[in-house]
């Protein structure tokens, strides 16, 4: 039975009746922040290929922390910038490094913080790869050992969840074990389980964590960005080492992927929408070719219709601050509220943000 019985319209014809049928919802609670912290005091810099993101000193991280709290916003991942690195990455595992404070740091302003922490090794080695060199290639058994290190680190610090992001074999294994020896048992692990060699990580490497490669490529470790079914053995595999969650990054570019493992996988799925495709969007809105907001909260909502549960995202701050404005009553089950499609131009400041208003419903 098609028309005129049904006109699929019927329920498009305006605002309230959209958000009645709409299947897909965003709140704050489903974002996770990413957050660079530095050393020294009083360091609120912004990060220009990321604009509206900062390198943050221990004590203004910890500011940054609790507006994102107040904002709805439940975690944060961590990436630690060190004045010192070496070949070895000691720095990283060190008690008093600058991750490490920083954990203590925000567990002890703002507890209810759910605390995440990259590891790996390259922002912590002279050649920003992500582990031990020998010969010219990345020795994956000698690095794991030190992710594990790390990650044990990190958990006596404060940290909540460690994420270990340098796709080595057998890394949620070492850490799992490591923690288990060590008393840590309700530590959990996030796992970048599908992580694709991409230039979509430009503007982290060179401008976030200051840790381009100084020789290569990241090729023999990272996915080839042609493989998905490869993709699913990752994330298998992850799982029977122990992770508790799992991550396909990049978010847009792989939402094929990131379906496919929604599909096959009941573990939790977290997407990392990166620099690029933020900086991307951020670019084409300061061009006036897009309407920042408008493209945010489709990004962000094609994340979660393709089956992610959880966000790693520039936009979450920018995003938890339009779902908790006073003029609409959010709720969890409640989709994003549209904006304005005839709002008035770029409102001209620096970083492209329309000037529309949210629309409300009765």
């Amino acid at each position: 039975m098609g028309f005129p019985s049904q006109r699929l319209r019927r329920l498009r014809k305006n605002d309230n009746m959209r958000r009645l049928v709409r299947e897909t919802g965003l709140s704050a609670g489903d974002f996770i922040q990413p957050l660079f912290v530095v050393e020294g005091g009083g360091v609120r810099r912004e990060i220009s290929s990321i604009a509206g993101n900062y390198h943050l000193s221990v004590d203004m991280l910890v500011e940054e922390a609790r507006e994102l709290s107040g904002l709805g916003i439940p975690a944060v991942l961590l990436f630690g910038i060190p004045e010192g690195k070496d070949d070895s990455a000691a720095g990283a595992y060190a008690p008093d490094g600058i991750v490490q404070r920083a954990v203590q740091a925000i567990k002890k302003a703002v507890p209810g913080m759910v605390v995440i922490t990259d590891v790996c090794l390259c922002e912590h080695t002279t050649h920003g790869h992500c582990g031990i060199i020998r010969n010219g290639y990345l020795a994956n058994d000698p690095t794991t050992q030190i992710i594990a290190r790390i990650a044990l680190s990190h958990v006596e610090a404060g940290a909540d969840i460690v994420a270990p992001a340098a796709m080595m074999d057998g890394q949620i294994r070492a850490i799992r074990t490591t923690l288990e020896e060590h008393g840590h048992h309700e530590a959990a692990i996030m796992a970048y389980a599908a992580k694709y060699a991409s230039k979509l990580y430009d503007p982290f490497f060179k401008h976030g964590t200051q840790s381009p490669v100084a020789f290569g490529d990241k090729r023999s470790h990272q996915m080839d960005f042609a493989n998905s079914r490869e993709a699913m053995r990752e994330i298998e595999l992850d799982i029977e080492e122990g992770a508790d969650i799992v991550m396909v990054k990049p978010a847009l570019f792989y939402l094929d992927v990131v379906y496919q493992a929604r599909q096959r996988f009941d573990t939790p799925l977290a997407v990392y929408n990166v620099s690029g495709e933020y900086a991307m969007v951020q670019a084409a809105a300061e061009a006036g070719r897009l309407d920042f907001q408008a493209v945010m909260q489709e990004a962000l909502v094609s994340c979660k219709r393709a089956g992610a549960d959880v966000i790693i995202s520039y936009y979450a701050k920018e995003a938890a601050r339009l779902l908790n404005r006073p003029a609409y009553s959010w709720h969890s089950a409640r989709p994003l509220p549209e904006f304005q499609s005839d709002a008035p131009a770029l409102d001209g400041n620096a970083r492209g943000v329309s000037s529309m208003d949210v629309k409300v419903g009765s």
